[in-house]
């Protein structure tokens, strides 16, 4: 085990989910970029890219208290609305992802693995390949950092309503 994945156990990690060849997609990679060059004392950043489920064993292996999931997700809202998602949400909407596995079936390993899961929702404006980041995602993902750096408080996001 490494050294820096011992001093995580038990500890807080971002789970960070996404593609960075798919424009806003790209929010969760970005956060895991963020918190790897400024890092939040108390938060380890894993960046899950495109496959989140080959991240599983190391997530069960940290065994975290607290996990913040943060992806790109389709709900019908302003590029760069940020929303907490509980996982009926994501069964009920069908949120569109471009990850190989249903997000439900992520979600349900990771609330079985850590004390509490939060899942935020970035809104994208456009998945294409190669699009650029829109400028509300980028203003998305410096606000989810803030709320890391500020104490990881996330009930600014309201949840979802479908």
């Amino acid at each position: 085990m490494a050294a820096s994945e011992a001093g995580a156990r038990g500890g807080n990690v971002v789970f960070c989910v996404g593609s960075v060849l798919r424009g806003d997609d790209a929010a969760g990679p970005l956060l895991a970029k963020r918190l790897e060059d400024d890092p939040v004392a108390g938060w380890l950043a894993v960046d899950g890219g495109q496959t989140p489920e080959n991240d599983l064993g190391y997530l069960r292996r940290l065994t975290p208290q607290r996990l913040l999931l943060v992806d790109a997700a389709a709900m019908g809202l302003e590029p760069g609305a940020v929303r907490r998602l509980r996982a009926e949400d994501v069964a009920v909407q069908s949120l569109i992802t471009t990850h190989t596995l249903p997000i439900t079936y992520l979600l349900g390993e990771l609330e079985q693995m850590c004390g509490e899961v939060t899942f935020l929702g970035i809104q994208p404006g456009g998945t294409e390949f190669f699009d650029p980041v829109h400028p509300r995602v980028l203003a998305a993902v410096e606000s989810v950092y803030a709320a890391l750096a500020e104490g990881g408080n996330f009930e600014q996001y309201p949840f979802v309503t479908l």
